[in-house]
């Protein structure tokens, strides 16, 4: 087979992404219809707050889905493993377009939504550590930052577009968009199953897994992750990763519902407010794993959670006044800070590991991390607004993460440059933070 052009290697990734936070900004965005047609009754702030229980429901499942799919990448390979998860994710994401609502079925409703979400959970968990692993081993060692930067451009962009979506269907009236064209955006998302399986379905494997097999064909990923080498790689991991975990859950799936409930924002403007942040963090997020190649991911690291420190009361601040400009350059300074800390830590992570296990170890870590840290946010980010009653409790929440995560960062080892491991004891390679520190 020939060598996959990097194009096609870069749009192989990139489709995985588009269609995991398509399927998030589409349940987040959407969380007030879903909320009155799943969870009916009086007490809207319940009904709200079940909603987002529900989209935590799919982070939950995510560490048990990377476990699966992280095992059978590290075994059978990333390319397959990336055919598979697509698919789930976007039938997932489709089923839910299909679903009746409370009124039609009653409680088995939101117990099918639950189990969508699982699903989607499920499908994520895998593709985040498969695609991941398979871009980063298919760049040059060089330029890492700059290739997985280029791929989470397609992580955050569909944000804007759906939100570009759902402004057209609410033009057709709010009554029109209640009863179905709701749908509409979710049953869309299941293109992204053909899309993404016509390019996944002829790339090969990067040539650092080929190696890797054939030096660890019996040993188990899951047994070499919970060894010391790896126990570590996933303690990094759980050290840098909260921050962005937070903040970008935030920005994708509680801002809409805070600009509107809270800031009494207009459901349109909200909409346009956060999609404008979200295209500055896609474009800023590449221009973070370009500064991670040039100076090191831990300086970027340090950077990004030390703006988002100082950025998170003036931003809530801003979001909160109700008036357009401020949604626009609140959550713009959450995306500036979120784009420099991400493309650092989305690269930094997977390089904590050694190819034979590094989807394995990447899954477990960051599945759980997202799952504590991401998917409880928004839910965590209402209560403490109903709890304390000001709109500015979100900004301790991330400010209190973003001083942990900067501390923390400190005492992680620099992965820049460094040769990828094919195993831990396949090289001379030493993993601690001197050595990474050496090899610069």
């Amino acid at each position: 087979m020939a060598k996959t052009s990097t194009w096609r290697t870069l749009a192989a990734g990139s489709i995985g992404n588009f269609g995991e936070i398509y399927d998030f900004a589409v349940f987040g965005f959407s969380v007030p219809v879903l909320a009155a047609l799943f969870f009916p009754g009086s007490n809207r702030p319940a009904a709200i707050l079940s909603t987002f229980a529900v989209y935590a429901v799919a982070f939950l499942a995510r560490p048990l889905g990377g476990l699966m799919f992280g095992m059978l990448a590290d075994r059978i390979g990333r390319v397959k493993i990336m055919a598979m998860t697509v698919w789930l994710m976007a039938l997932g994401t489709a089923f839910i377009g299909l679903l009746p609502t409370y009124a039609e079925i009653g409680l088995a409703a939101p117990v099918l939504l639950v189990l969508c979400r699982v699903a989607q959970g499920l499908a994520l968990g895998g593709e985040t550590s498969g695609s991941t692993s398979y871009i980063i081993e298919a760049a040059p060692h060089d330029r890492r930052g700059q290739w997985l930067g280029f791929t989470l451009i397609f992580s955050h962009l569909p944000n804007a577009v759906v939100a570009g979506l759902l402004i057209a269907l609410q033009a057709a009236g709010s009554t029109a968009y209640t009863e179905w064209l709701w749908r509409v955006p979710f049953l869309l998302g299941g293109l992204i199953g053909v899309v993404g399986f016509w390019l996944r379905r002829s790339i090969e494997e990067p040539e650092e897994f080929k190696q890797s097999a054939r030096r660890n064909k019996e040993e188990s990923p899951l047994r070499a992750a919970f060894r010391s080498g790896g126990r570590k790689g996933m303690m990094y991991v759980v050290m840098i990763q909260p921050i962005y975990s937070v903040g970008a859950y935030l920005l994708l799936g509680f801002m809409y519902t805070f600009l509107v409930r809270v800031a009494k924002l207009e459901p349109t403007l909200a909409l346009v407010s956060n999609a404008a942040a979200v295209v500055v963090l896609s474009l800023l997020l590449p221009l973070g794993g370009f500064l991670s190649d040039r100076f090191g991911r831990k300086r970027v690291l340090t950077l990004g959670a030390t703006w988002l420190a100082f950025a998170a009361y003036p931003a809530i601040h801003l979001a909160a006044s109700g008036t357009f400009s401020g949604a626009v350059i609140g959550q713009i300074l959450f995306a500036i800070g979120l784009g420099i800390n991400g493309g650092a830590s989305f690269v930094a992570a997977p390089e904590f590991f050694p190819t034979s296990f590094r989807a394995t170890g990447h899954a477990i870590s960051y599945q759980i991390t997202v799952a504590v840290f991401g998917g409880t946010s928004p839910f965590i980010a209402t209560f403490l607004t109903q709890a304390i009653g000001t709109p500015l409790a979100p900004a301790l929440y991330v400010t209190g993460i973003a001083l942990a995560c900067l501390i923390a960062t400190q005492f992680v080892p620099e992965t820049r440059g460094v040769r990828l491991r094919t195993s831990v004891e396949g090289d001379s390679y030493d993993a601690s933070p001197a050595a990474l520190r050496d090899a610069q």
